[in-house]
């Protein structure tokens, strides 16, 4: 996958809330499948497995079987390669804005 389709499933995925919501429901412990089930109680299995899948390509979930169990772990690193292409130059460039706003404001 190109760097740039990368970053497109990435956008994409971090377009849900609802995958949001799961991204930061396993950002300090990963879960099982069942118990993301039961965490976003009012979605139905099939959609939550849907919603994982999608993060799965994007590769912000890695997924890790254990027995019967899937385990659901946090991969930040497609979110920090988004940051760093992104998001700290523009905000470096909103900062310097901000710095030569403030010094014509005080002459």
């Amino acid at each position: 996958m190109s760097s740039e389709s990368s970053e497109d499933a990435v956008f994409k995925a971090l377009a849900n809330t609802r995958r949001r919501q799961m991204l930061d429901a396993i950002r300090d412990t990963p879960q099982t499948t069942g118990a993301l089930c039961e965490a976003f109680a009012d979605m139905d299995r099939c959609t939550v497995m849907q919603h994982l899948k999608v993060l799965e390509d994007a590769g912000l979930v890695i997924a890790r079987r254990e027995g019967r169990e899937r385990w659901n772990h946090l991969n930040a690193m497609p979110i920090k390669a988004i940051h760093d292409r992104w998001i700290s130059q523009y905000a470096g460039h909103a900062m310097s804005v901000l710095d030569a706003l403030n010094e014509e404001m005080e002459d």
